[in-house]
């Protein structure tokens, strides 16, 4: 056998490509475009299968006739009457053909029983009730170079019966669609009929038992019928109404001029290979705007997953915020944690002394911290807790916020579970530890920090708690400035001595050091906690399996197809 042409191994892998483009290109979010996208590729995939790479592997092969229609419109009584042969099973029941049925002259059974064409069905010899085989049968009256494949009905009440004849046109050279008088008009055989002419195959047509008294009123409509459907150039052949014989089949008089016309295509093989290339050429052509489709589709599960994540990331971010601004504003001061910061400094006649001496402030204050313990452990306490319910109720408002912005959208909707409307159940636990981590930590950066700077007496462990609640105070305060007593005192009442302790402990620069990257530490501790509650939402796009850009993928690749196409001219031209 010669080498092919490098034209057409170019186009043989620019379609093996594409295949796999295709195939690669999930659509797993639930959105407006996405089944049809499934049902287009699974239907472009199997006719690359089926269809277009054998056939451009072997463009001499024999020429198949897909003989389809709608049940009950004689399409194996046809096929028998033109091969004189009962290869297909006719009858009253329905549907009949229930696997289709490949006629062959016996010098192309190879061809056939090869697989290379239609590889998903199984070759049998025998007729099957199985939709997934394909009867094999060598007529001798077929001339050699043509064949006839009797599909299941294309209404079939049987889904899957319907699904096969699709795929079977989609894998014909040569559509051969066979009507009634009674049924010509019917929807779904011209929907079937534009999808056909639209994909370029070449079609003729059949109309069936035809009275006499109206073979003239019939056939005008529905050649008006197909020049209305740009289809007026396909061959019609009128069958009258007539009586079968003894073994159910039309009389030769009767199909003669269809007879003639397939014998006259098997007998010249430039006229087939005409046909194969036409049909080849449109089915190559209609994969461009085909697979646009589908990579518009793909863009929009790409748009989707961000959207998604979007949506989770801004309530979260807000999450983040409220932290951040409940740090900065001083509404962790109030209650409970200001009570027991006053509780701390000392009250009544400690502090009057303490406001004539400002200038020694500092002094006093760290020797009464190296002289005795602190009563620090209830405001460690109120600090913890006020942190761990600031925490709390951020993710669960981030997590109610998350879940109704999906619920919004069809695909978040689709991948939400009822527990993603709260926070994780283990939430509070984390929380509870990320603020005793942070605490213990700030207590190490003032031991770390206290000897070098003399906050802090060397190895006094009260003077160093003392000195990291007061850290933490200033945490709870702004961070343009370390705070006054009058920005706490405003929402709480405090003493203008409160005030000056207030200013004599954040005077010192040490301690606004050592505030300001205790709050970024604090800071990072609570973006990871959310970052973690986010990801229960963000973990669902992920496990989807969304691809990083499919639609670029499958447009390159029906570029590539469509350039190796017009490079080949199986027509003659590039269209």
């Amino acid at each position: 056998m010669a080498e092919p042409p490098p034209a057409l191994s170019d186009l043989a892998n620019a379609l093996s490509r594409l295949r796999a483009a295709i195939g690669g290109a999930g659509y797993p979010l639930v959105m407006p475009s996405a089944e049809e996208a499934r049902k287009v590729g699974t239907a472009l995939v199997a006719q690359l299968d089926d269809y277009l790479l054998p056939r451009l592997a072997r463009l001499d092969a024999p020429l198949l006739v897909v003989v389809g229609g709608s049940t009950g419109a004689g399409k194996s009584t046809l096929v028998n009457s033109l091969v004189r042969a009962p290869v297909s099973t006719t009858g009253v029941l329905r549907p009949t053909t229930r696997s289709p049925v490949l006629v062959s002259n016996p010098a192309d059974l190879g061809w056939f029983q090869r697989g290379q064409l239609l590889p998903g069905l199984v070759r049998t010899a025998e007729s099957s009730a199985d939709p997934r085989t394909l009867q094999l049968v060598s007529a001798p009256a077929l001339g050699a170079g043509l064949a006839f494949l009797d599909a299941p009905d294309i209404d079939s009440v049987v889904d899957r019966n319907r699904a096969l004849a699709a795929q079977l046109l989609a894998a014909a050279d040569l559509w051969l669609f066979v009507t009634t008088a009674a049924r010509y008009a019917d929807a779904v055989p011209w929907e079937l009929l534009t999808t056909a002419r639209l994909r370029g195959t070449v079609i003729a047509l059949v109309l069936d038992r035809v009275p006499a008294d109206a073979a003239g009123d019939v056939t005008a409509h529905l050649q008006e019928m197909l020049a209305g459907r740009d289809l007026g150039g396909a061959p019609l052949f009128v069958l009258p109404e007539a009586t079968l014989d003894g073994q159910g089949m039309l009389s030769e008089d009767v199909t003669r001029p269809l007879h003639d016309w397939f014998a006259q295509l098997a007998a010249d093989s430039d006229a087939r290979g005409t046909v194969v290339r036409q049909t080849l050429n449109g089915a190559l052509i209609a994969l461009s705007p085909a697979v646009a489709g589908l990579a518009e589709a793909a863009d929009e599960q790409i748009i989707a997953a961000k959207a998604l994540e979007d949506r989770v990331q801004q309530a979260y971010r807000n999450a983040k915020r409220t932290v951040s601004d409940g740090l900065r504003d001083g509404r962790l001061l109030r209650g409970e944690v200001l009570a027991r910061w006053q509780e701390f400094v000392g009250t009544g006649e400690f502090l009057k002394a303490l406001e004539s001496k400002v200038g020694q402030l500092r002094d006093k204050l760290l020797s009464a911290l190296t002289g005795r313990p602190l009563p620090g452990r209830n405001l460690q306490s109120a600090l913890e807790s006020q942190l761990v319910t600031l925490l709390r109720g951020v993710a669960s408002d981030a997590a109610e916020q998350a879940y109704g912005s999906w619920q919004a959208h069809p695909a978040g909707a689709a991948l939400l579970v009822p527990e993603l409307q709260k926070p994780g159940a283990d939430l509070p636990e984390r929380a509870d530890r990320l603020v005793r981590d942070w605490q213990q930590r700030v207590l190490d950066l003032v031991r770390e920090e206290g000897g070098e700077k003399r906050v802090v007496a060397r190895g006094a462990a009260y003077a160093v708690n003392g000195v990291g609640l007061a850290v933490m105070i200033a945490v709870f305060t702004s961070t343009a400035f370390l705070p006054t007593g009058l920005e706490v005192a405003v929402g709480a009442g405090t003493t203008v001595a409160a005030q000056k302790v207030l200013e004599a402990i954040f005077g010192d620069q040490a301690i606004r050091a050592l505030a300001t990257r205790a709050r970024e530490d604090l800071l990072a501790r609570v973006d990871e906690l959310l970052d973690q509650e986010s990801a229960r939402f963000t973990d669902r796009t992920a496990a989807v399996g969304i691809e990083a850009d499919p639609g670029s993928e499958l447009r390159r690749a029906a570029a590539a197809v469509e350039s190796a196409r017009a490079d080949l001219a199986l027509t003659g031209s590039t269209k």
